[in-house]
């Protein structure tokens, strides 16, 4: 089992956290660490506001001993000097992310998240405080939020059997098509702890300080200007294993990236075209080169949002003119009709699922937006085995070209020809869908190369 220390200056602190386990910074000096303790989390409430003070050496001494602590020595270092912000209201306080205005609690976030500490103020600057500062009022309130941070941030395994490594699967409860339905989510999270791992579904204003967990499985929706783009980046800055990391993020996530690297390297796709302008000329060229009907899309996009088909000049001319108005180059491409198109999973530069997504009913993409109720195509999941080998192949190098975390390589098979259409950074997992041929070894063989991966970097 975890265990949680709240450390402060003074014993006299302790009486206002009675329910905790509370003990002075010269107790945790003496008596820490202990032979074959269980992992220990500690909450540093020590004054930090001066230079090796001893709230300075309660941070530094936890993280020598392999003790997960908030506020790290990153983050005091980060508040030694005031920083100056842009501010027209009363100063308030940020309790473990919370803001005691309601106000500024979107701007409490961004500096929690930039300076992860029990005790921010925000005034005219950010500034690390400590408890005595505090009146009786803000101690109560502070105390309900430390609850509710060891309750949903730093929760302890409900198993006695001891795991090896904490794994936060980052989830958005709100998605309207998020990666993973909930039934594969538990999945994951039973097949992690088969492997010793102790996986957690979280949101992202669960997550806390990212250095807390060994691991991060994305499974929201990714995008450069949402939050998991900037979790992955604090995940991999900290150390921690993360799929899907930062730049297979960047590079799936624009199909502008994709293109220009499936053209350099000989990657067989459409015939495609970039563009930036609704120019007469260019518009020739494309009607020249490409034909109709053919296909626009954003640089950026999932679940085959964002793009469309023109059928003509006009219906061209309008979709690109929108498009630019938010996006400075935009994608036209030749366009290919197929029943169904592959769809291979490939984790570490393997193949290990295969689906056929069949398009929509009476529609030419496999999500018809505009249907509620048959909005998405059936599919077919094989073994890979099954798959051509030239789908095989396509897939496994155009993966290369991102990286080697987990993607899903869509690609479209007509006669003898194979086209990468885009390769996706986190896929989508459903139960039902993509684990139909596998099963429950499919969520065990991605949970394994997490296990893989933190093996070997307690090994460097």
């Amino acid at each position: 089992m975890n265990q949680t220390l709240v450390v402060v200056d003074d014993a006299a602190l302790a009486t206002h956290f009675d329910s905790f386990n509370v003990l002075t910074f010269d107790q945790y000096l003496a008596q820490y660490p202990k032979k074959n303790e269980a992992k220990t989390r500690v909450i540093n409430l020590c004054d930090t506001t001066h230079y090796l003070s001893r709230g300075y050496y309660c941070s530094l001494l936890a993280e020598a001993r392999n003790h997960r602590v908030i506020p790290t020595v990153e983050s005091i270092n980060g508040l030694r000097t005031p920083e100056s912000i842009e501010s027209k209201s009363d100063g308030c306080w940020i309790f473990f992310g919370h803001c005691t205005d309601p106000a500024r609690q979107k701007q409490a976030r961004q500096h929690y998240d930039s300076f992860p500490a029990p005790i921010i103020r925000l005034d005219a600057s950010i500034r690390r405080a400590s408890l005595a500062e505090l009146s009786p009022a803000e101690r109560v309130t502070f105390t309900e939020q430390l609850h509710q941070f060891t309750d949903k941030v730093w929760r302890h395994p409900k198993k006695a059997r001891r795991l090896r490594w904490d794994m936060a699967i980052l989830i958005d409860p709100d998605e309207q098509d998020p990666p993973s339905n909930p039934k594969a989510l538990k999945q994951f999270v039973k097949a992690a702890a088969k492997l010793g791992i102790h996986a957690e579904l979280l949101r992202a204003d669960e997550l806390g300080q990212i250095n807390q967990y060994d691991a991060l499985f994305i499974r929201a929706t990714t995008a450069i200007e949402n939050e998991t783009y900037a979790i992955a980046q604090q995940a991999k800055h900290a150390g921690v294993v993360v799929i899907d990391d930062p730049e297979s993020i960047l590079r799936c996530c624009n199909k502008v990236f994709l293109h220009d690297a499936f053209s350099y390297q000989g990657v067989p796709a459409p015939a495609t075209q970039v563009v930036s302008s609704t120019d007469a000329q260019l518009i020739d060229e494309l009607e020249d080169q490409i034909g109709y009907p053919m296909i626009v899309k954003l640089p950026e996009g999932s679940f085959s949002r964002g793009v469309y088909k023109c059928e003509d000049r006009s219906e061209l001319v309008a979709r690109l003119n929108e498009m630019l108005a938010t996006s400075a180059l935009a994608l036209v491409q030749e366009y290919l009709y197929t029943d169904f198109d592959w769809r291979i999973g490939v984790l570490a530069g393997k193949p290990i699922y295969a689906c056929r997504y069949h398009m929509a009913k009476g529609h030419w993409q496999i999500y018809n937006h505009a249907d509620q109720n048959e909005n998405v195509g059936l599919s077919e999941t094989l073994a890979t085995f099954e798959v051509p080998k030239k789908v095989l192949d396509a897939a496994i190098r155009s993966t290369k070209l991102i990286g080697n975390g987990f993607y899903g390589v869509d690609i479209k098979q007509k006669d003898s020809s194979v086209y990468v259409i885009e390769v996706n950074d986190n896929p989508s997992i459903d139960e039902g869908v993509e684990d139909a041929y596998l099963g429950p070894e499919l969520y065990m063989a991605i949970m394994a190369e997490f296990a893989n991966r933190l093996e070997a970097r307690g090994k460097l």
